[in-house]
């Protein structure tokens, strides 16, 4: 009799690896079915430049689908499938988060499969980087609203002023204090963020 604690094998289990193609074949099969018609599908595919106008409805509208009709297309499942057969760059934190990182690999916009979020840091640390090498200089406070607004957008995908009113800016007080910080200048730097943080 063997003992149940015995190594038998070392290495990749070859049928989870055939399984791990096979949710992500599916889920590829599933966007592409549905890039016509499912709006944020159709921003990330064939209007790039409104990647910007994204919301946390649209893309909780394309989870609540999928869901729906491919349960076993879970964000999460694809996302651990994707990790078994290449390089992933961090962990999504949520599924919302996971499904964005997913369409933004499968529809091309990204070549390796990064967690959303890190993508938001890197672009938001570029953008930041572009506006303070020339005569703009943000202060520590303006830094810190710029901070907030890029988690915001990094967990909620978009941003809206009206978003000021609510957690975590009204503490911090609100589309009032983010006037008073930035001026006229208020609608442009978020119309900014949103568009160069979705890059």
């Amino acid at each position: 009799m063997q003992n149940p604690d015995t190594v038998i094998n070392v290495g990749w289990d070859s049928d989870n690896k055939t399984k791990a193609e096979t949710l992500v074949r599916d889920f590829k099969t599933w966007i592409e079915q549905h890039k016509d018609e499912i709006i944020a599908l159709q921003i990330f595919y064939a209007q790039p430049y409104r990647r910007r106008e994204l919301t946390y409805a649209m893309m909780k509208d394309v989870l609540e689908r999928l869901k729906a009709e491919k349960p076993v297309l879970a964000p999460m499942q694809v996302w651990r499938a994707y990790e078994q057969l290449e390089k992933t760059n961090g962990s999504p934190r949520n599924e919302l988060i996971a499904l964005v990182s997913l369409i933004r690999k499968v529809s091309g916009v990204d070549k390796t499969l990064m967690a959303y979020d890190k993508t938001v840091d890197k672009n938001f640390q570029n953008w930041v980087f572009k506006k303070q090498a020339g005569a703009l200089k943000f202060t520590e406070e303006q830094m810190q609203w710029l901070r907030m607004i890029k988690d915001h957008i990094a967990t909620s995908i978009h941003l809206d002023a009206d978003d000021l009113d609510y957690t975590p800016f009204d503490a911090a007080g609100g589309k009032g204090k983010m006037y008073q910080l930035f001026g006229d200048r208020m609608n442009e730097i978020i119309n900014e963020l949103n568009e160069a943080l979705a890059a």
